[in-house]
């Protein structure tokens, strides 16, 4: 069974797909101000993903892509949604590998290329944190864009209970 902050991670992803829902590629390369285009958003995420996951904690890429066009600190871009989502997908599922091995303990140590003082647990919670800025920042510019029915709040809960730490 994943460790809780897994459950966790995987939980906002789940909210991340469906605050996304029904959103065209048109829309979704659009720029409203100084704002990222969500294709930018999903692309994104899974740029650090891939860097902690997969590139840091495996040695491997699973999207060598992305960086150049997603990264932080890179320009502003808009790429086509399906490209990003792709991406993600690919990540997600590498990534999906070690977080399934995760204990508390290994929680607890430093991941492999990092220099910032940051647990895997650190990272770990900034992921999470980091889906749920963008996920309200996308939830933003599709009511901006005058997006109907869009979700309210935060989904079933099903997919996300609480449960204990345990090795």
């Amino acid at each position: 069974m994943p460790h809780p902050l897994v459950t966790n991670l995987r939980f906002a992803r789940s909210e991340f797909q469906r605050c996304l829902a029904g959103l065209s590629a048109e829309d979704a390369i659009i720029r409203l101000g100084p704002t990222n285009c969500i294709s930018w958003m999903v692309g994104h995420l899974a740029w650090q993903e891939n860097l902690y996951w997969v590139i840091r904690a495996q040695g491997r890429n699973a999207a060598p892509q992305i960086e150049d066009v997603v990264g932080f600190g890179r320009p502003a871009s808009t790429p086509a949604l399906d490209e990003m989502w792709a991406g993600w997908r690919a990540v997600t599922a590498a990534a999906d590998e070690y977080l399934d091995a995760l204990t508390p303990a290994t929680l607890l140590t430093y991941p492999p290329g990092a220099h910032d003082g940051e647990t895997v647990g650190t990272k770990l919670l900034r992921n999470i944190y980091h889906y749920w800025f963008h996920c309200g920042e996308a939830h933003a510019v599709r009511q901006q864009l005058g997006h109907k029915n869009l979700p309210e709040f935060v989904g079933d809960m099903g997919h996300g209970l609480y449960r204990p730490e345990s090795e």
